[in-house]
């Protein structure tokens, strides 16, 4: 999630466990320590793949942080203005604001390391767009009301409550849309394929669902309000002629790891050269995807990995008409909404009649 969010939700949580006995304190401790795993961010690790794919790894790790939070109780425990708490409360404290965290991250569509420094992909199961006012304004509000009255705790609990029974609703959401796509997929002989259903931009009204199938993928835009109404199906080419050889690299193993199977491969001419990109389909919006990566060059015949992996210049994510288009569709299924709009013709494989 944004940083803002972070730091409300580490407040919150500072207030609801501390707020009683160490007030606006509580709170605004809280926040510092809701935003310190972000602060890997100002880490280059010298490589675009390196600096998307460790993101979100070492510093969200729940043993790292856990061990950050029990060291930080037992040396807080020591202090003498600190022993009235017990050592316990620091604890929970601690190690509290600091996982939830990365727990609230793994409820996004990047994904989170969790178990660093174990070998396991992210995890991520999304519940809720990286943005989200509606989960954001009750914990801002309730910090608010603590940080002006002096009372740390009631505030930050009611509106942690409130968040967290926005997280229940878009759980619900996700649950009610994956039963309506369920028949869709049976239909096209694609209940096994890999997909992914995540939110679209600020809202838990309408889902985006991506499907992997071989050489395509499938786009599909399914809202809670929809009822009945079937949802369009496009198609998309995935370059998947490209990806033995975006594999074959080191940087392409790790994005498949990161990303896999949500990865689209093209050649593009960039520097001169004839240059193989892997974009994630996961993140951003079908023709608004952020996140590409150069992987190897054409030499002779032959790919040859780059040095170094760079990100070519991406579409704007700031897409007006894209963004009122998504907020029309989520309150209503008329008229269709056609991903396919957005995108360049050549990567479309097959479009509904209605787009």
């Amino acid at each position: 999630m944004d940083s803002i969010t972070q730091a409300a939700l580490g407040a919150a949580v500072g207030g609801a466990v501390l707020g009683r006995r160490l007030g606006r304190k509580a709170v605004l401790i809280g926040a510092v320590l809701g935003t310190l795993p972000d602060l890997d961010v100002v880490i280059d690790y010298g490589d675009a793949v390196a600096n998307v794919t460790e993101h979100r790894g070492f510093s969200h790790s729940l043993f790292v942080l856990t061990g950050l939070g029990t060291l930080l109780a037992l040396l807080t425990s020591r202090l003498r203005a600190a022993r009235e708490i017990p050592l316990g409360h620091w604890w929970l404290f601690y190690v509290l604001c600091l996982t939830t965290h990365p727990l609230l991250d793994a409820l996004t569509t990047y994904g989170t390391q969790l178990w660093w420094p174990l070998n396991l992909p992210p995890v991520a199961y999304p519940i809720v767009f990286i943005i989200d006012p509606l989960y954001t304004l009750p914990l801002l509000v309730g910090i608010g009301v603590a940080l002006a009255t002096g009372n740390g705790r009631r505030g930050p609990a009611w509106g942690l409550a409130l968040s967290s029974a926005y997280l229940v609703f878009a759980f619900g959401a996700k649950q009610l849309v994956e039963h309506r796509l369920e028949p869709v997929l049976a239909e096209r002989g694609l209940t096994d394929a890999p997909r992914l259903v995540q939110p679209t931009p600020f809202n838990t009204l309408l889902w985006r669902v991506t499907v992997v199938d071989g050489d395509d993928h499938h786009e599909l835009l399914l809202g809670v309000l929809d009822g009945d109404t079937p949802p369009l199906v496009e198609t998309y080419r995935r370059g998947a002629e490209l990806e033995a050889a975006a594999l074959a690299s080191e940087r392409g193993a790790r994005l498949d790891w990161f990303a896999g199977p949500f990865l689209r491969y093209e050649t593009r001419e960039l520097d001169g050269q004839e240059t193989l990109v892997a974009t994630d389909l996961r993140l951003g919006f079908p023709g608004f995807h952020p996140f590409a990566f150069t992987l190897a060059t054409r030499e002779g015949g032959d790919w040859q990995p780059v040095a170094v992996s760079k990100q070519p210049a991406a579409p704007s994510r700031g897409n007006r008409e894209a963004l009122a288009r998504l907020a029309g569709r989520a309150l209503a299924p008329e008229p269709a909404l056609c991903t396919s709009d957005f995108v360049a013709a050549g990567w479309v494989q097959k479009a509904p009649e209605d787009c």
